[in-house]
This record gives structure tokens, sequence and C-alpha cells, in this order.
């Protein structure tokens, strides 16, 4: 089983994108049109497969750090 962590895009450069996850800062491509700086998203094997709503992330970012 995966637990997956959203993250926060900080930076965009072509198709590459900077998540930082609480102070740790990863990158991941993007394979799809329609993320941007400031988004919450889920990569799996460095790649962005899923945005996640504001409220959700912060939810989710919560529970993982108890």
């Amino acid at each position: 089983m995966c637990l997956a962590i959203p993250g926060k895009i900080v930076k965009i450069i072509g198709n590459e994108a900077t998540v930082d996850y609480g102070g740790q800062q990863r990158k991941a491509g993007i394979i799809q049109a329609g993320y941007h700086t400031g988004d919450y998203v889920i990569v799996q094997n460095k790649i962005i497969v899923k945005k996640i709503p504001l409220d959700e992330a912060k939810e989710s970012i919560k529970l993982f750090k108890k």
C-alpha cells in the first residue's frame, strides 16, 4: 500500500514542477496541462497525477503530521 501526501507546486519550468512537502522539495513531471504554481498535487513515480482542493490537501497534511 502506498500513502500519497499532497505537495504544493512552488515553481514550474517547462514540463517540470518543483513540489514542496513542508520544507523538502522534489521535482515532478507535468504530463497534463492545467497545473499552476500554488496548486496542491499528488505525485506518483515523479509525475503529477492529480490536483487536490486546498481544504482537502490541508486536512491530509494535518492528519499525516499526527
